[in-house]
């Protein structure tokens, strides 16, 4: 039942659902500043996904991203974003996860220099979790956070010894359902930015802390447009200074390869790096490049980060960053200790060891891990190879990256362990998602909606693909990539998986095989696996 928001500035806001402490966050002065944000900004909103979605036609049509021959002048010209402060010159190891209390206290006390609170891809958008979320940055940027669970007490270190936090609002493609204004779902990325801004920037302001945010999944300079007025505007109806919020922007999506100049211009007065969002950006390739049939990835363990296209795509974003003066952040490790399993663990951590090593001599200024047992091994291979800040000064001058290096395909196989892999993560982890759990561990590796995009967008295109002769794709073993196949791998599914009671989302396992098989027959791929999944959440 909808429980209508009297007496509030602003007529016409509601909320859809209730929750303890719901009142404390959205007062009648934060949810006015809410809704200025959503009548002032929802139509510019709307009109840059029509232009995702135009773009994403032409395609589909057969075209191919490239540089934009309108913006030669910005890639061209000789300028750089603003000054980076102090809290955030040395980045080398940061923690990702979701906004839960015992999450936020554990990441902040990590030994990790930044914390990136993703109210993102690792957190289930329910009402209680975005809320709790809410309601444990509020405190822990007080000092008032704790959490008691299983006769333990977790407590926050003094500031000084914390983690610098980053916040990362949801991306202008979701909607956030629980609130409305004007009997619109109001966007998920003022919602979140928002809501954060308005409890804690002054507080943060006033300790040089920003506020600082991580933005996703952009696509465009437009996007980025968007984000740079959607934050003035915050700005001066917080009365902050203009470019007090700070941005770090991820470059996940393919298109937005094409345009990092762009946007680092358009948001240069606030913009202090770029991010290597490579489980995102795997995602994006296939997506952006769903119906070209000789762009087809092979199996997700066999797209890593020494495959042309991604390296390429490394070396451009630290090229680009450091020639103007920001930070050129690397991508996440989604290892996690192995317990049980001596050398399966060392073998693990090894392979983080070997990407970070990959990132500090590629030249990078810092990097992610998922687990803060790899915030060791991140930081000795920065420490011993980048022994100041960042390495800012390192221009990669060799670096000469064209259309096509974007674009070149992956060479490898499918392998009937990939295919069943795909389909296992996928429901498993949609699942757990629909349950409320937005970061799920699986065979040893920290899921996300990311990795679980990558697995779901293959079935699609790998399933709705001939070759030139009008057969399936095959396996390596000669077997056909077909419903057949796709049938046979989730009957299969709940046997594999054994004893329910250890899966998270155990519950919901059917439901989500039966939503996973809807989304690889229809015709079109879906834009993402979370727009459908949210109608089915709360």
């Amino acid at each position: 039942m909808s429980a209508v928001l009297q007496d509030r500035p602003g007529e016409g806001v509601e909320t859809t659902q209730r929750v303890p402490g719901q009142d404390a966050l959205l007062s009648a002065a934060a949810l006015g500043f809410l809704a200025d944000l959503h009548r002032r900004f929802e139509g510019e909103r709307q009109d840059r996904l029509a232009a995702r979605r135009a773009r994403q036609q032409a395609f589909d049509a057969g075209a191919l991203p490239d540089f934009r021959a309108d913006t030669a002048q910005i890639r061209r010209g000789d300028w750089t974003v603003a000054p980076t402060p102090a809290a955030l010159l040395d980045r080398r190891v940061e923690i990702t996860g979701p906004v839960d209390p015992k999450m936020v206290i554990n990441a902040l006390n990590s030994g990790a220099n930044c914390y990136m609170a993703d109210f993102e891809d690792s957190t289930a958008p329910t009402w209680s979790n975005l809320l709790t979320g809410q309601q444990a940055l509020r405190a822990a940027i007080s000092g008032a956070l704790v959490f008691e669970a299983g006769g333990k007490r977790y407590e926050l270190r003094p500031q000084a010894e914390q983690a610098v936090l980053i916040v990362r609002p949801r991306g202008w493609h979701l909607d956030e359902k629980h609130v409305l204004v004007d009997g619109q779902r109001m966007s998920a990325s003022l919602f979140d930015a928002g809501l954060f801004a308005f409890h804690n920037a002054h507080v943060l302001a006033g300790r040089d802390r920003g506020p600082y945010l991580y933005l996703p999944k952009l696509q465009s300079m437009e996007e980025a447009a968007l984000w740079e007025q959607a934050l003035a505007a915050i700005e001066d109806g917080l009365g902050l200074a203009h470019g007090q919020i700070k941005v770090t922007v991820l470059i996940e999506t393919l298109p937005a390869a094409f345009e990092m100049d762009e946007i680092l211009f358009a948001l240069k007065d606030r913009i202090v790096g770029l991010n290597c969002g490579r489980w995102d950006y795997i995602f994006s390739y296939i997506k952006t490049l769903r119906r070209h049939r000789d762009r087809v990835l092979p199996e997700r363990s066999q797209v890593t980060m020494v495959q042309p296209f991604l390296r390429s795509y490394a070396e451009l974003l630290v090229q680009t960053c450091h020639r103007r003066g920001a930070h050129a952040m690397g991508g996440m490790a989604a290892q996690i200790p192995i317990s049980g399993d001596e050398a399966a663990n060392a073998a693990a951590l090894e392979r983080v060891r070997t990407d970070k090593l990959r990132e500090v001599g590629t030249g990078h200024d810092g990097t992610w891990v998922a687990h803060p047992a790899l915030i060791p091994i991140a930081r000795e291979v920065f420490d011993a190879r980048m022994p100041g800040p960042h390495q800012r000064h390192v221009a990669r001058d060799d670096v000469h990256v064209e259309a096509e290096d974007l674009l070149r395909p992956s060479l490898g196989t499918i392998t009937r362990a990939g295919f069943e892999n795909n389909v296992e993560v996928c429901v498993r982890y949609l699942a757990a998602w629909l349950e409320g759990n937005g970061c799920v561990p699986i065979h040893h590796l920290m899921e996300d909606a990311a990795t679980a995009e990558i697995a779901r967008a293959q079935l699609w295109q790998w399933l709705h693909f001939a070759d030139a002769g009008g057969q399936p794709l095959s396996l390596d073993d000669g077997t056909p990539v077909d419903f057949v196949l796709l049938e046979r791998a989730l009957i299969g599914l709940p046997s594999r998986l054994g004893d329910p009671r250890r899966i998270p989302g155990a519950a919901r396992v059917s439901e989500a095989i039966g939503l996973l098989d809807r989304l690889t027959h229809a015709d079109e791929l879906a834009e993402f696996l979370t727009l459908p999944a949210y109608e089915r959440i709360d």
